[in-house]
């Protein structure tokens, strides 16, 4: 039956970290792996986390199914932290949230919704965009387009040919997806001018926004974040919102996640919300327990709240610290390239403006691993390999 299968090339990520763990260079740096990491090279967990687990080591008495939407009480906390507490539109009724199996499976239940229930809607992605935004709906049959994002030249944003190709070929119906913060791959940020243009243009063309809002606090601040995704919120009918606890928890392999849809009325939020719990109960049936209650068990303290909010300012400090230093540290090393850009992204990951050819010759000559686009994650960098870095760099760019 298998004969006639070719095998697929893997995600060329996954292909990079293997790379850099068979190296033998005793100065290889990863710089593609996106996960955080401290200064030690090391993905932590996080001390609310432990006492989190240590509290339900102790009080869970049970290992039976959560149900479809998982656990009940989990919905308010994923409220809460996408649009802030006592915001309207929670008090009103008009969004629903279910916990899902990490961003990626908010993101597929949404894939699957907009495929079965929104007929001919085609979906408009960033370029560039996270990897697997393409195949999640490429997979749910959802037509795929690219809006202009990226800008090479000036290392920044080109929101004014965004604008004229969504203007141009975005039709009523269409799905338009947006990172709230930390654009991955490339760290740069729409402004909130840019966020009030979109909502006005969403309106106006009857688009349906999907915000991606996976590192929620990573870039200026919990709340500051998602300013742009709450004006948005505030001011459409129907939204779809994505979001992960795997960044800002660090609890990435217990695959935790949350989908909410925003409808014009709380009955309409309802039916919208019944026929997602039919695409989760044909997809994975329930999602994961364990992740949804380190977080209930952390939202729900206030000790434990003040100390998790403290834990990501210290990890968002950290990034954004390390870029101000390597921004500094490329300039003193003599490289030929302004770097400054650098400090003004957001979020764990940069795209550094390096070339293909110069990529390849920091990794096969410097042990220095960094995606072929030139997307360098910032947490990889530390005290101790920034000075190796910067010199390496400086070398390829002359």
């Amino acid at each position: 039956m298998f004969k006639h299968l070719n095998a697929v090339s893997g995600d060329p990520l996954l292909a990079l970290i293997i790379a850099h763990k068979n190296d033998t260079n005793p100065k290889k740096i990863d710089l593609g792996v996106g996960v955080y990491k401290d200064d030690n090279g090391h993905t932590p967990i996080l001390n609310t986390v432990k006492k989190a687990e240590s509290i339900l080591l102790e009080q869970e008495d049970s290992k039976s199914y959560l149900g479809i939407y998982g656990a009940t009480e989990f919905e308010a906390i994923i409220k809460d932290l996408v649009l802030g507490e006592g915001n309207e539109l929670i008090a009103s009724g008009r969004i629903r949230s279910t916990q899902t199996p990490g961003g990626t499976g908010a993101l597929k239940v949404a894939a699957d919704f907009i495929s079965a229930n929104l007929k001919g809607a085609r979906l408009w992605v960033s370029d560039p965009t996270w990897g697997n935004h393409k195949s999640i709906f490429d997979s749910a049959g959802v037509e795929v387009k690219d809006y202009p994002y990226y800008d090479p030249a000036t290392n920044g944003l080109r929101f004014d040919d965004m604008m004229a190709k969504l203007e141009a070929e975005a039709k009523e119906g269409d799905v338009l997806l947006l990172h709230a913060c930390c654009h991955n791959p490339t760290g740069i940020d729409l402004q909130f001018d840019h966020w009030k243009v979109l909502t006005d243009f969403v309106n106006k063309r009857g688009l349906l926004p999907l915000v991606d809002a996976a590192y929620q606090g990573f870039g200026d601040g919990l709340d500051e974040d998602l300013a742009g995704l709450r004006y948005m919120a505030a001011n459409v009918q129907d939204m779809l919102i994505a979001n992960s606890f795997s960044k800002n928890f660090g609890i990435y392999r217990e695959r935790c996640g949350g989908l909410s849809v925003i409808a014009a009325s709380a009955d309409e939020a309802n039916a919208a919300f019944s026929i997602i719990g039919q695409a989760i109960r044909a997809n994975y049936s329930m999602p994961p327990a364990h992740g949804a209650a380190v977080v209930y068990t952390i939202m729900s303290n206030p000790e434990l709240k003040a100390e998790w909010e403290l834990e990501v300012a210290a990890m968002r400090d950290r990034i954004n610290g390390l870029r101000e230093k390597l921004v500094a540290k490329l300039a003193a090393s003599g490289a030929s390239k302004d770097f400054s850009f650098i400090k003004d992204q957001r979020g764990m990951f940069s795209y550094s403006g390096l070339t293909l050819e110069q990529v390849h010759t920091l990794r096969s000559e410097y042990a220095i691993y960094i995606a072929d686009t030139g997307r360098m994650s910032i947490a990889g960098v530390s005290d101790s390999n920034i000075d190796y870095l910067c010199e390496s760099i400086a070398k390829v760019v002359g």
